[in-house]
């Protein structure tokens, strides 16, 4: 399968820094990134529960295709959602429902970085994209 420009962009970036820290540094910077989400979106409705923190999900369909925004209240995850959302970019529900999410995490030197709490809510993102697109 191939990848979105994004996600080719974040493998490149990612694979450019020599150790967590820098990683971890380019996280802060992806999640700068994510497009605000208003007040209104930032609703209980667009909640994803699963989350230690607050992440919240919005879903637009254009052209055959989801595009996804989300926020978190914390900026760790705000990071790690912009990479996800780099990986689904443009992708179909079939695409979206195969999606290797650890795998992904992995190639991008990130997996062991990811405690279970964090890939339990990356997991639970992924599901509620699933569901929104399903």
């Amino acid at each position: 399968m191939s990848l979105p420009a994004a996600a080719h962009e974040a493998l490149d970036a990612f694979a450019a820094c020599p150790g967590w820290e820098q990683r971890a540094r380019l996280l802060m910077q992806w999640g700068e990134r994510l497009q605000a989400l208003s007040e209104s979106e930032r609703s209980e409705a667009n909640r994803v529960h699963g989350c230690e923190s607050q992440v919240w999900l919005v879903a637009e369909r254009q052209d055959g295709h989801w595009r996804f925004r989300a926020s978190s209240d914390a900026r760790l995850i705000r990071g790690l959602l912009a990479v996800l959302l780099a990986r689904i970019d443009g992708l179909d529900a079939q695409a979206l429902a195969e999606l290797d999410l650890p795998a992904w995490f992995d190639q991008l030197g990130l997996a062991r970085q990811l405690s279970p709490s964090r890939s339990n809510g990356l997991n639970a993102v992924l599901q509620r994209m699933r569901e929104l697109a399903g």
